[in-house]
């Protein structure tokens, strides 16, 4: 059931819903929070705010309706992502993506390692 794995994912849909409804409410003031070096008109943070929530939501019900199947992928995918963010980061110096990298990252290493440890005690 990788019930460790599970728990890890409770990160991933802390950070995307309330980063999500803090984007889409407050954007200045969320990008602040994280280190955001610029100004940024609020129209995208909204919008993705309201994408981020609405991943959050999808990541919830796989951890409501435990499918495991889908947790591995939730790896991959964020793996994708933050080597995307990483060269944003590269490419722009926003202060912004160094903090999306870590938080990003954290979710990475707590699921894997779970999900590592727990599927190399099943077998």
């Amino acid at each position: 059931m990788l019930p460790k794995t599970r728990l890890s994912l409770y990160y991933l849909v802390t950070y995307l819903t309330l980063t999500g409804l803090g984007l889409m409410i407050a954007p200045a003031s969320t990008l602040k929070m994280l280190f955001a070096s610029r100004e940024y008109d609020d129209a995208m943070p909204r919008f993705v705010g309201i994408l981020m929530l609405a991943l959050g939501l999808v990541v919830s019900q796989i951890v409501r309706f435990r499918v495991s199947q889908l947790y591995p992928i939730t790896v991959m995918i964020r793996s994708i992502i933050w080597l995307y963010v990483l060269w944003l980061y590269f490419h722009t110096g926003e202060t912004f993506f160094a903090a999306v990298l870590g938080v990003l990252g954290l979710g990475i290493l707590l699921t894997a390692s779970t999900y590592l440890m727990e599927r190399g005690k099943a077998q």
